[in-house]
């Protein structure tokens, strides 16, 4: 959004005397989304600048002192004015008003949080409030390396503790041995979150075995979606179920690549939605960030391009070198998420010359 009212908030002679023209959308977009948005928990913008004014912005690797920070305030209060004024929201306003108002009147024994690797500090502080002082009232199971929505930030300055007090499961139910195995070279042999908890890989187990992952380069769109389309009927041929046939790619502009090898391989698209609806009868295909908590006995990830993975659009807004770390951090992420919704056949590709990670998906 602050990317979008940029145009609008120049045409203000307030904000243009205030010298915010001279931060470019990238560092304005990045302080925003990075700081402002992710860790400031009222809906009150002078409470919010006194946070802003003071935080200290770990990891950030361009400074921005306190005369730059009230020149950006600028733009960040109209934001916040225009969310006000057309009687939206955001979702860490969301929980915070349900932190501050409902949570005091709203009692559990025990909670179990699922995907604790992307939840935001808005959400931790208001399940957090929920168990009061219970020391064992919250049960987090995550996987660091599928962290795809959120940016790391620390536990426990939220008061949520868990050093100590954490364990790394060993036995993968869901992929093969092979799938696994290839997977994890996307991701550190060791996975540290801000509060030094240190997540290993090593010794983990697969429950069975499959054939090893494909991985293949080609020449153009056109081949790609005939080796796409030629793999499908060989799993249908397989005895593997049309429903049991995942196709993913990074974006929904890649989309269409999908679509159109299942179609040519004569078989009914099924488009994957936030809705989760279910399907039996077609091939679903969506993007790398709806595979999650998915699983299928056959999967392809297709369109591992060099421009499309990492994404170049984010590459191109980065401004800030630790920006840099966390979306070639999250990119990978996203391309292990869609490998390891495979149980038990995987096939990945990318037109010439290919995502720099399938380099070391293979090596």
């Amino acid at each position: 959004m602050i990317s979008a009212l940029r145009s609008n908030a120049s045409k203000s002679s307030y904000i243009a005397a205030s010298g915010y023209s001279a931060f470019s959308n990238g560092i304005s977009c990045s302080e925003y989304n990075s700081v402002i948005f992710i860790f400031s928990l009222s809906d009150d913008q002078s409470s919010i600048f006194s946070f802003y004014r003071d935080v200290k912005r770990l990891g950030r690797k361009t400074r921005i002192g306190g005369a730059q920070r009230e020149k950006l305030w600028t733009i960040f209060d109209y934001v916040w004015n225009t969310i006000s004024s057309r009687k939206l929201t955001t979702w860490p306003s969301v929980f915070s008003s349900l932190h501050a108002n409902s949570a005091p009147a709203i009692k559990y024994q025990n909670i179990i949080i699922d995907e604790a690797q992307d939840i935001s500090v808005s959400e931790l502080k208001f399940v957090a409030r929920l168990v009061g002082d219970k020391t064992d009232g919250l049960f987090f199971a995550g996987d660091l390396g599928q962290r795809i929505f959120r940016q790391p930030f620390s536990w426990k300055s939220l008061g949520v503790d868990v050093r100590g007090r954490s364990n790394t499961l060993k036995i993968n139910y869901r992929t093969s041995h092979q799938i696994r195995q290839q997977a994890d070279r996307l991701l550190p042999k060791e996975i540290s979150d801000l509060d030094e908890n240190e997540e290993s890989r090593k010794a983990t187990i697969s429950l069975f075995n499959s054939l090893p992952p494909q991985i293949l380069v080609v020449d153009d769109f056109d081949d790609e979606t005939s080796i796409i389309s030629d793999w499908i009927n060989q799993q249908i041929s397989g005895g593997v179920p049309v429903s049991e046939i995942g196709i993913f790619v990074r974006s929904e502009d890649e989309l269409p690549r999908a679509k159109a090898a299942i179609i040519d391989a004569g078989q009914n698209p099924f488009k994957i939605t936030d809705k989760f609806e279910e399907n039996t009868s077609a091939i679903s295909f969506g993007t790398m960030h709806l595979a999650k908590g998915l699983e299928f006995r056959s999967v392809a990830v297709m369109a591992c391009d060099e421009d499309i993975l990492p994404q170049q659009e984010r590459l191109e807004r980065v401004t800030d070198a630790s920006d840099l770390a966390e979306v070639y951090e999250t990119e990978r992420h996203l391309l292990y998420v869609a490998c390891t919704r495979a149980r038990e056949h995987l096939l990945v590709t990318g037109v010439e010359p290919g995502s720099e990670f399938l380099e070391d998906l293979e090596n």
